[in-house]
């Protein structure tokens, strides 16, 4: 939208960045199966901008489960409103840690299946 753009009318890569997080964050808990908290972003790379009225897509999967921790892949692809044509924007690496209910560290479960 407008207001999440700057003068030359780019979205902010912060709102990117934020959207990565939440897709991101949405892996960590279903994985870990309840609360995460996001520990570090790594190697966030823009790619290219994405413009008002582009649509825009977000990939996010599992790279690797630690003790505690998560880390997640995502990339973020556009597609102009007007064209088929895609284009890969970003992409980071996120860290999560799986949190309980005392909001301290905790054990990620054994996998189920399918995830």
């Amino acid at each position: 939208m407008p207001a999440d753009t700057n003068p030359a009318g780019d979205i902010f890569g912060g709102w990117l960045m934020a959207q990565m997080d939440l897709a991101a964050g949405n892996v960590a808990a279903r994985r870990a199966r309840g609360r995460c908290a996001t520990l570090a972003v790594d190697a966030i790379t823009f790619h290219h901008p994405v413009f008002v009225g582009d649509e825009v897509s977000l990939y996010a999967w599992l790279l690797r489960v630690g003790r505690s921790s998560l880390r997640i892949q995502v990339e973020v692809w556009r597609r102009e409103r007007a064209s088929e044509v895609t284009m890969k924007v970003t992409e980071a690496t996120f860290t999560f840690v799986a949190i309980g209910e005392d909001r301290r560290p905790r054990p990620v479960p054994p996998a189920e299946s399918g995830l």
